[in-house]
């Protein structure tokens, strides 16, 4: 476990999967993020590389070879990521591509994620850089999950998620069997930017936006004001998700999307992939900013 801390915020993030897995107060010794709770969801705050969500059948077919990845790629719970750099206000992990990650993705690739802690902010940089003599195909994104209510004498539904602009978004529905995004599709918005928390609007898996005007959201106490926001200028996707028997919320933003049901699964045709040229480099951030009146 590494620390990083200044006169507001102490954060924690563990080596394994280079995991965010606490922001608390200096102050106050609040928590802000979610414990993990093995007996409801095990995670704190998941890397997602280089594939978001699920593959139909866990493979993809690139140049006629096929392939094999599960849900979210291979950083998450991967031991093998190194400390590249640390620094009084900052931490940097990487992974580098190997014979291993060959026989699942083809690209010879690294994989860097830098924190960085400036007052009450928390910025989390992805870069991406093509070692390879062919044009790289990949997702990335990040799922921090988050206390919610985070004071014992409040509930869920004391919280909502305040949205930067007005939306009329929908969410794209989930196959629960399969993981696969379907057809359909499901009003989340009338003309508003609040969503309100309950539990059981997870029912049918995380909510997922395509077409999001806003580019941060808030989560707000109804008793206690706004207690942190997540802004993701860079991501084009984001996902709102938790167990719906769990007391947190992840606000997720993604540079891709999990399969569609009707997929052709060629990695190159795939929703949302990005694509990097051969010795190029890929950056991509957003922050977590925990509001003053908290700490």
């Amino acid at each position: 476990m590494l620390t990083l801390e200044n006169e507001k915020l102490k954060i924690s993030v563990k080596k394994k999967g280079a995991e965010l897995c606490k922001i608390t107060s200096v102050k106050n010794e609040i928590d802000f993020m979610w414990d993990a709770n093995p007996k409801v969801w095990g995670s704190y705050a998941p890397n997602l590389f280089p594939i978001i969500g699920a593959l139909k059948n866990d493979t993809y077919f690139f140049e006629n070879q096929k392939y094999t990845l599960s849900k979210h790629g291979f950083i998450r719970n991967n031991n093998t990521l190194i400390l590249q750099e640390q620094s009084q206000s900052s931490l940097t992990f990487k992974l580098s591509y190997d014979e291993d990650s060959l026989k699942i993705y083809p690209f010879k690739f690294d994989f860097l994620i830098t924190y960085q802690l400036i007052d009450n902010i928390i910025i989390i940089t992805h870069t991406i850089k093509n070692y390879d003599t062919k044009t790289m195909y990949f997702s990335l994104g990040g799922h921090p999950a988050f206390k919610c209510p985070v004071y014992n004498n409040e509930t869920y539904s004391n919280y909502y998620l305040e949205f930067e602009h007005i939306e009329n978004s929908e969410t794209h529905l989930i196959n629960m069997e399969s993981g696969l995004i379907s057809s359909k599709t499901k009003p989340m918005f009338n003309n508003s930017n609040r969503l309100p928390l309950k539990h059981d609007i997870f029912n049918e898996d995380a909510l997922i936006f395509k077409d999001l005007k806003s580019k941060s959201v808030t989560l707000n106490s109804k008793s206690l004001g706004a207690i942190l926001t997540v802004e993701y200028r860079d991501f084009s996707y984001l996902g709102i998700w938790a167990k719906p028997d769990g007391d947190y919320v992840c606000i997720e933003p993604w540079l891709g999307i999990a399969d569609s049901e009707n997929t052709n699964q060629n990695l190159k045709e795939k929703e949302g992939i990005l694509t990097l040229m051969p010795q190029q480099t890929f950056k991509a951030s957003y922050s977590i900013e925990i509001h003053n009146s908290h700490l």
